[in-house]
C-alpha cells in the first residue's frame, strides 16, 4: 500500500513540475511554424489574390507567381 502511494505521489509530483511546450517553437513572438517549417504570422487570415489583377508595386498574380508584364494572348492574356 504504501509503495502505491509513493508512486502515485511521484507521478503527481512529475505531472506538475513538467513545463508546458513552447507554441511558438524557436519563431520568436507573434509567429509560429507552417506545417513545411517556415515561420508565419499569427495575424489572421492571408491575403488573398485575384488572378490577373494589377498590384501596384508587385505586378499581376498568376499561377502561384509574381509577373511584371502581360499582353493580349489568342483568349486572355499572357504574362512575362
Amino acid at each position: 500500500m504504501k509503495t502505491l502511494a509513493a508512486i502515485t505521489f511521484a507521478s503527481v509530483i512529475a505531472l506538475a513540475s513538467a513545463s508546458p511546450a513552447e507554441a511558438r517553437q524557436g519563431c520568436g513572438p507573434g509567429f509560429h511554424r507552417a506545417p513545411n517549417g517556415a515561420c508565419i504570422s499569427n495575424r489572421g487570415p492571408r491575403q488573398v489574390f485575384v488572378v490577373g489583377r494589377f498590384y501596384p508595386g508587385r505586378g499581376y498574380w498568376y499561377n502561384s507567381r509574381w509577373y511584371q508584364q502581360r499582353v493580349r494572348a489568342r483568349n486572355g492574356w499572357r504574362y512575362r
